[in-house]
């Protein structure tokens, strides 16, 4: 029976633990506390997808390529490692304040006969 103590604490332990709080809580605490652990572990992964996501958007957002060469920077400098040519101009003139109009195709329908 001693051997049996000593093998089995943990079971034991376990075993009274349950046995004590089952009654004072109830079965219903150990359904509440399970659910929560198990929202916790979801809402935990959601928030590491979050920030997946928004850590990528903001690697992709540093990207440019230069119109020069094509080669692609980081954004960690001001000229291109390739050409040399100044990518802060080549990122301004893709931002340009054209007007709507002269960027978009004006298309007319015509009736098919």
């Amino acid at each position: 029976m001693n051997y049996f103590l000593k093998a089995n604490k943990n079971l034991l332990t376990y075993s009274l633990i349950i046995l004590i709080f089952i009654p004072i809580f109830g079965i219903n605490f150990f359904i509440s506390f399970l659910g929560n652990i198990l929202l916790l572990l979801f809402l935990i992964t959601l928030l590491l997808v979050i920030l997946v996501f928004v850590g990528f958007n903001s690697y992709k957002s540093k990207i440019s390529t230069c119109n020069s060469c094509g080669a692609i920077s980081l954004g960690l400098s001001e000229n291109c490692m390739n050409c040399g040519a100044n990518l802060e101009n080549i990122s301004k003139n893709n931002q340009s304040d054209n007007k709507p109009s002269e960027s978009t195709i004006e298309v007319e329908a015509e009736e098919v006969k």
